[in-house]
């Protein structure tokens, strides 16, 4: 039976057999910080252990989960705000003029469309909270901090 595993920071994709009357963990992939079964992943682990059989869709659900907002103590929470943060910072000292003039066109090219298809992203994330947070919390302040202003 295959599970997924902790780490550190990081989840393995791991299937215990037995060899000489002991249990041994068989390491089947690094799943990275955020523990996500990638097609790529299915094709390696099939590729590197033919012999293993996975219920894919399985640990894909166990693995897959949607992120809990509730609490906003959880580590997934803190983490996914602070790697919010960080790019708020890097794209603020990120400067046009320092995209011109890269000495490769296409590093400046690459940049500009991962810049429109990350605004895509969030615009596409904003309406989909804007939906949600109608309902059961109420609206959602776009402020930040959560600060709301009063009249």
């Amino acid at each position: 039976m295959a599970f997924v595993r902790r780490k550190g920071n990081s989840f393995y994709l791991v299937h215990n057999v037995r060899r000489g009357g002991k249990v041994r963990q068989l390491h089947l992939a690094r799943l990275g910080e955020k523990g996500r079964i990638t097609d790529q992943v299915v094709k390696e682990v099939a590729k590197k252990h033919p012999f293993v059989e996975l219920n894919w869709r399985a640990l894909r659900e166990h693995t897959n989960r949607k992120l809990n907002l509730a609490d906003p103590n959880s580590h997934e929470v803190q983490k996914l705000i602070s790697t919010l943060r960080s790019l708020h910072l890097e794209l603020a000292d990120l400067f046009p003029p320092m995209v011109q003039f890269s000495e490769s066109p296409l590093v400046a090219k690459e940049l500009l469309v991962q810049l429109r298809l990350l605004q895509t992203t969030i615009q596409v994330k904003l309406s989909q909270f804007d939906v949600r947070s109608r309902g059961r919390f109420g609206t959602v302040s776009q402020q930040s901090g959560g600060a709301r202003r009063r009249s």
